[in-house]
């Protein structure tokens, strides 16, 4: 009864043009409890987008646990992008009053934005994100490591800090573990967490023998249909027909429901995986807790989905349930990605849910939503 009741929800959204597929995964007390999927197979290869995020995060609290890195340290240690950093203010820019930090770049608080016309940081940003666009497909195209010092020569949207906003922190985080490591960070990803946790159709390029998995993405048309999309977004390829230079930490990673699941299910382990430890206990109680303070709080944007909601390493974290717009259990935690992919774990239900689907513009969409209403009134303790 209650896989019928969420595949309707889905194939409702799709017969209303919501979205072109969708695909819904729950596993509780560490196994599959539940799965169904409309127009797509299980299968399939999906850009994750900023769902790549969290696996940044596990990336750097490896580092962090190993002693090689510092939520404290300065990103200038790494990248001389951020040395001698600027802040926008009215008519002008100032200096830092202090440096960003790796502990910014994880809770969103380094000043640091995606393109915006309506801010300098935000102009700026978007004249860096465009040459990274311009050069994608050349021969010469924009790198991880230079990308994050083009970004690093912005003007910071605030004071290192001082408020919060969404942006381009998760992509200097992969720059700087490729200083910290001495090799590209998706060789790091793939040697620390895709081969140990056997997310073998994971990464930041599509293996020839996957790309036949890889499924078509949508755009909404002027008309409000959704039409294939082909263009690139962000520094992906969205074709993912070659291998990618520029290895985006915040949104670089194409992966499939059951990949992305052994990830979530590892974090509710405590960091192991079919006996494996592959971060430690402590560490994930570290990178899965709340970590902005009140006048942080005050600018974590989407207020209407984000009541109840506090942030931390790369993840949305629910310290309110009963201010969420949803329905929740205080301490899951998650993440989704422009194209439409979500995942939450739940730690007090033992419990994940994950959701795929591919349209731009998307993010934590409504039919995800109403499929988490139905999914935690149902299931939690």
């Amino acid at each position: 009864m209650l896989r019928q009741r969420l595949h309707k929800i889905i194939a409702d959204a799709v017969r209303a043009n919501e979205i072109p597929y969708g695909l819904l995964l729950v596993r509780k007390d560490h196994k599959e409890f539940l799965y169904t999927e409309e127009g797509v197979n299980r299968d399939a290869v999906f850009r994750i987008y900023s769902m790549t995020k969290p696996v940044t995060s596990a990336a750097v609290m490896k580092l962090i646990e190993a002693g090689e890195l510092l939520s404290s340290d300065p990103v200038s240690r790494f990248l001389d992008g951020f040395q001698n950093q600027r802040v926008a203010v009215c008519g002008g820019t100032v200096p830092v009053k202090r440096e960003v930090t790796i502990g910014d770049l994880l809770n969103m608080t380094s000043g640091l934005v995606y393109g915006n016309p309506n801010t300098m940081a935000g102009v700026q940003t978007q004249a860096v994100l465009d040459e990274i666009d311009r050069r994608l497909l050349s021969k010469n195209p924009v790198s991880t490591r230079e990308a994050a010092n083009l970004f690093g020569r912005c003007a910071l949207n605030f004071q290192p800090g001082e408020s919060w906003d969404y942006g381009v922190s998760a992509d200097i985080l992969g720059a700087v573990i490729e200083v910290v490591c001495g090799e590209t960070f998706g060789q790091f990803v793939e040697r620390e967490l895709l081969l140990p946790l056997e997310m073998y159709d994971t990464g930041f390029t599509v293996r020839e023998e996957n790309k036949k998995r890889l499924v078509q993405s949508f755009e909404r048309a002027a008309d409000g249909t959704l039409v294939p999309y082909h263009g690139n977004h962000l520094g992906i390829i969205n074709a993912m027909d070659r291998s990618a230079v520029y290895e985006s930490g915040g949104a670089g990673l194409t992966s499939t429901p059951d990949d992305y699941s052994h990830f979530a299910e590892m974090l509710l382990c405590d960091g192991s995986y079919h006996g494996r430890q592959i971060l430690k206990e402590r560490t994930v109680r570290y990178m899965t807790s709340p970590k902005l303070n009140k006048k942080q709080r005050r600018n974590l944007g989407w207020e209407a989905d984000y009541s109840g909601y506090n942030y931390g390493n790369l993840m949305r974290i629910l310290v309110d349930e009963n201010k969420s717009p949803v329905i929740g259990t205080n301490g899951s935690y998650g993440w989704d990605g422009w194209m439409g992919t979500f995942f939450c774990n739940s730690p007090a239900d033992c419990m994940t849910v994950l959701f795929f689907t591919q349209v731009t513009n998307a993010g934590w969409l409504p039919v995800a939503k109403r499929l988490q209403n139905v999914i935690f009134s149902e299931l939690t303790h």
